[in-house]
């Protein structure tokens, strides 16, 4: 298995519960938010789908590319399209990146590092995020919540 399609398979378990988390969120919490200088709950998690998109996007064009802006959405249902689309979007790029892409230096924030470490950056920065939400989720109430990661696929041999 190639460094990227392991990388994809590692990230999705993620993503996915991602997925999961935001289907339980009931819309009058879109705006919640534990304290004032927060990112409201549907702000953090567009930050989260949004920002795995800038990082792969960084590491594909070799230089920082900033994330889009993407601040229309008033439900739910929206943010989780937003969600589904980047998803869509990280995964088609994701594959196609190379082994010179993961390779070369990149600056980002004044530290330079390769694409593998941004890639490695990134997962890291979602998972942090993810963490914040299940919080936000368990603030408002919501009891039943998947697990933090997708289990991979048992072994029966």
């Amino acid at each position: 298995m190639s460094v990227v399609a392991q990388y994809l398979q590692e990230w999705l378990r993620h993503r996915s519960v991602l997925q999961e988390l935001v289907e339980v969120i009931p819309d009058e919490h879109i705006d919640f938010k534990p304290w004032d200088n927060a990112m409201p709950m549907g702000s953090l998690i567009v930050h989260i789908a949004s920002s795995m998109k800038m990082f792969v996007d960084t590491v594909k064009n070799g230089t920082f590319t900033p994330p889009t802006k993407i601040d229309e959405y008033h439900t739910i249902a929206d943010v989780r399209n937003i969600v589904d689309q980047l998803t869509e979007e990280t995964i088609r790029e994701l594959k196609e990146l190379n082994a010179q892409q993961l390779e070369q230096e990149i600056e980002f924030r004044n530290f330079l590092g390769t694409g593998s470490f941004w890639l490695s950056m990134a997962k890291d920065h979602e998972i942090h995020h993810k963490g914040q939400l299940f919080t936000y989720v368990r603030m408002v109430g919501v009891e039943n919540v998947p697990f933090m990661i997708k289990q991979p696929p048992q072994n029966n041999n």
